[in-house]
């Protein structure tokens, strides 16, 4: 699992729009890399629109988002479509960036126990070091947050 400090591995992933990309390929800019458990539920669909919304500041402030989870490319393709926004979306169906990133841990809903995503958030540097992280947190007044630390640096 990475830590703050390190060089981030260069991983081939799969976006929205069928598009092949690295994440070297968003060097040059800050990159917020967000995780979530599954496209279309309530606290998902908040956390996605709260960084469309911030969308515009990020960009001004030299930052690209990449919002992620282990659903299909056609279920993250639907997510986004839906609620029209304005960055890609990483279909990660064999889980190698979430293990990367230590995202999927175990949980408990009503009794169950199972794997899952644990909502979190990375910010990567220009030059793809790992330098902020956010893990199991609130989505409320979450993507303000991480704007008002990209801001600051």
């Amino acid at each position: 699992m990475i830590k703050i400090g390190e060089k981030i591995q260069d991983f081939e992933v799969l976006l929205t729009g069928y598009k092949p990309a690295k994440l070297s390929d968003y060097q040059g800019k800050y990159l917020v890399l967000y995780f979530y458990p599954k496209a279309s539920t309530p606290g998902c669909t908040i956390e996605s629109c709260d960084f469309t919304e911030l969308f515009p500041q990020f960009s001004d402030a030299n930052a690209n988002i990449l919002g992620a989870s282990i659903d299909s490319l056609k279920r993250q393709e639907n997510f986004k479509a839906k609620y029209n926004f304005a960055f890609d979306l990483i279909a990660d169906t064999e889980e190698t960036v979430c293990n990367y990133f230590g995202v999927i841990q175990e949980k408990k809903n009503f009794g169950k126990t199972y794997m899952g995503i644990v909502r979190s958030t990375f910010i990567i540097d220009p030059q793809g070091k790992l330098i902020k992280e956010w893990r199991n947190l609130r989505v409320k007044g979450h993507a303000q947050e991480v704007f008002e630390f990209i801001k600051s640096i």
